[in-house]
């Protein structure tokens, strides 16, 4: 793809964007950038300043139809109404991971999912590097796609997390594994209806082949019916049957039925490690597990290795991390639960004498499936952020209710209202951007207010 002289602009200007602004700046592009946030919110973009053409504080159509291509970043709806003039025009309009697929080489594993993405494509691509592979993990966690393009070669593995709105945008993107943990509500804020999420999610598959693979949760319904939608050889992961072809859990064990060697149709039977061998807290993450190792073996990693990999794997920072210990009381930042699922599973993931915080930006969610979980497990929650009152109207009263408001009160409430014993955790089942720039900046505050715990109140 040549781009030299190619009139392009880039929509939105966080970290994607200004990735891809500078990648098609070393391409030879006439770049322009725009975002509807004011200029003086805009540190990265001002140092492009002199080398694209920058609109700030809005969008307009003008800017969006007078171009050959462009590049939407995640954060940046699709149905846009700069977007839909721009195709009405005949602008073809894609997001950052297509324009990185169009000059990286190597292959892709592309990992999808409402839940477990992350700890799963940081596991993978650790898996992978211990097997001896080049294996950058990039796209929806750590840094662009884009930035990989200088060091990918042909024998690379690029580990790529994909969110919906990322998937959104794609039209040739194609991953030779594509991994699909599961699908469960989320961003209805965005997408307003289950059926179009799905749909997102499912475009991972578009653009494979017979020559690729398709990794499902066969304990996932969503899953399950995905499997018509792609050409690729469909492999499962289950925690809780055996499968046909792909990883399951036996006697302990977890269990990789796979090919023999490459599109060889034949399979063949290995234990790759114990389940007791998984260093990270939760049934949820067994899945995850599974996941990996499936699409690490598919991909020809060494069963040792792939052992190795899990067993030096630690927890990634907002995701039943845990921080400390004060006064007997456990403190665990889970602030990457952004939705009712993810907060369920990391409420099951502790036997009980739980202080939960939840709260925040609510996303339409239903709040009222952790009713049952919370009374059974919950010694209190509480409430912050924008959502607060919905969370409350949802959960009634299942358990003791605290309106604290900010994390910083929720925090020391928590700590007072806690035994030795207990388990505060942070697990929201929502988005941070009431009070906080993203789930990471949440998470980062956790911590902080919780080291300043240093004596009981």
């Amino acid at each position: 793809m040549d781009l030299r002289g190619k009139r392009v602009l880039v929509v939105g200007a966080a970290k994607s964007g200004i990735a891809a602004a500078r990648f098609l700046l070393e391409q030879g592009a006439r770049v322009s950038l725009s975002d509807k946030r004011p200029l003086e919110q805009l540190p990265e973009a001002r140092e492009l300043a002199g080398e694209v053409k920058l609109e700030s504080g809005g969008h307009t159509c003008a800017t969006f139809t007078a171009q050959d291509l462009v590049v939407v970043s995640p954060g940046v709806p699709a149905d846009l109404a700069e977007l839909a003039a721009a195709r009405e025009a005949g602008v073809a309009v894609i997001g950052e991971v297509e324009l990185a697929s169009w000059f990286l080489k190597g292959r892709i594993l592309g990992i999808t999912g409402s839940n477990g993405k992350t700890t799963t494509t940081a596991l993978a691509g650790q898996i992978l590097e211990s097997a001896g592979f080049h294996a950058p993990v990039g796209g929806n966690i750590g840094s662009p796609l884009t930035a990989f393009i200088p060091s990918s070669r042909p024998e690379t593995i690029h580990v790529v997390e994909l969110s919906s709105f990322q998937l959104e945008t794609i039209s040739e993107f194609r991953p030779h594994v594509a991994v699909v943990l599961n699908v469960t509500p989320d961003h209805l804020d965005r997408h307003a209806t289950f059926e179009g999420y799905a749909s997102a999610k499912s475009r991972i598959f578009a653009n494979q082949t017979e020559a690729d693979f398709a990794v499902l949760n066969a304990d996932d319904a969503v899953c399950r019916n995905f499997a018509g939608r792609t050409r690729a050889r469909v492999f499962w992961f289950s925690r809780a049957e055996e499968v046909e072809a792909g990883t399951f859990v036996e006697d302990g064990d977890v269990v990789f039925r796979g090919p023999l060697s490459g599109p060889d149709p034949r399979l063949w039977t290995q234990t790759m490690l114990s389940v007791n061998e998984i260093p990270l807290k939760g049934a949820h993450n067994v899945e995850n597990v599974l996941a990996a190792v499936c699409a690490a073996a598919l991909l020809g990693a060494d069963q040792q290795l792939v052992q190795a990999g899990v067993r030096a794997f630690r927890a990634v920072e907002h995701r039943l991390e845990y921080v400390t210990t004060v006064g007997g009381v456990e403190f665990y930042n889970d602030s990457k639960a952004t939705n009712v699922d993810a907060t369920i599973k990391a409420i099951e993931a502790f036997p009980g004498n739980l202080l939960v915080i939840l709260g925040g930006q609510d996303k339409g969610s239903d709040y009222r499936p952790l009713r049952p979980l919370l009374a059974r497990r919950a010694r209190y929650a509480l409430l912050i952020g924008a959502a607060a009152d919905k969370i409350a109207g949802h959960l009634g009263e299942a358990v003791p209710l605290v309106r604290s408001g900010t994390l910083d009160a929720a925090v020391r409430e928590a700590f007072r209202l806690s035994r030795a014993g207990d388990v505060v955790l942070l697990a929201p089942a929502c988005a941070s951007f009431d009070q906080f720039q993203n789930y990471e900046h949440r998470g980062r505050v956790f911590k902080e207010l919780v080291a300043g715990l240093t004596a009981r109140p």
